[in-house]
């Protein structure tokens, strides 16, 4: 997908007519994920949805703005979109909900291996979900008859296009479900509010080697609407 270069008009905030309710926040990266969200939520008034382009940097700064500038008050932020499953964790086609948000490539290369940002002594690469929600929405998921796997979420600044690279993530973080570009952007922007984060992808292909053929994006995108539509029902 062509990147999509989010502007001020790509959240619409509704208006509160309570005054006091807290809606939720949704942070795409591209237009066409935004798209299958709203198709799932059905207009739903309790949710914003906003593109905040590619990349944690971008994802960070446009979650952030819209966190501090909206006339209303959100009590929850969700990162979703399409991503990347690792090899026998999640299929193409299923979701994945992080039970962690991790920055996989942040950190320093050294002639003895990788360091992560905690090795340094800089912070953290990891940032957690809301535990009560991740398994409230994953049961919600399962009961729909949604194929789902919940384990970390990597965000990578640089798609994974290699079967060693992918090994090395794969060992550095055990259990790593699936990556994306946006998610820990989005998680640091939302705790610096105070608020919880969840991650969900939808899989349109397996991480590794680099084969656009084999890109499912549709089937992605259809698995995103339908994730989509269970938050609708269980989220508060």
């Amino acid at each position: 997908m062509d990147q999509h270069r989010a502007t001020e008009t790509d959240t619409v905030f509704k208006s509160d007519k309570q005054g006091n309710e807290k809606r939720i926040l949704i942070v795409t990266s591209v237009s066409a994920e935004k798209d299958a969200v709203l198709q799932g939520l059905r207009e739903s008034r309790r949710f914003d949805v906003l593109v905040g382009g590619v990349g944690p940097a971008s994802a960070a700064a446009y979650t952030a703005r819209a966190l501090s500038t909206a006339p209303c008050r959100y009590g929850l932020v969700v990162c979703a979109g399409i991503g990347g499953g690792f090899p026998n964790q999640a299929g193409v086609g299923s979701l994945v909900v992080a039970n962690e948000i991790v920055a996989a490539d942040l950190g320093a290369e050294t002639p003895d291996g990788f360091l992560s940002l905690d090795e340094l002594g800089f912070g953290s690469i990891r940032i957690p979900v809301d535990q009560s929600l991740l398994e409230k929405v994953s049961e919600a998921l399962r009961a729909a008859g949604l194929p789902i796997t919940t384990g970390p979420v990597l965000t990578v600044s640089t798609v994974t296009g290699t079967a060693e690279t992918a090994l090395k993530l794969a060992s550095r973080i055990p259990g790593a479900a699936a990556e994306a570009m946006e998610g820990y952007g989005v998680a640091m922007a939302a705790h610096a509010h105070g608020l919880p984060i969840l991650e969900i992808r939808a899989v349109s292909n397996l991480v590794g080697p680099r084969d656009r053929s084999a890109w499912r994006i549709k089937e992605a995108l259809a698995a995103l609407q339908s994730a989509s539509s269970v938050l609708l029902e269980v989220l508060p």
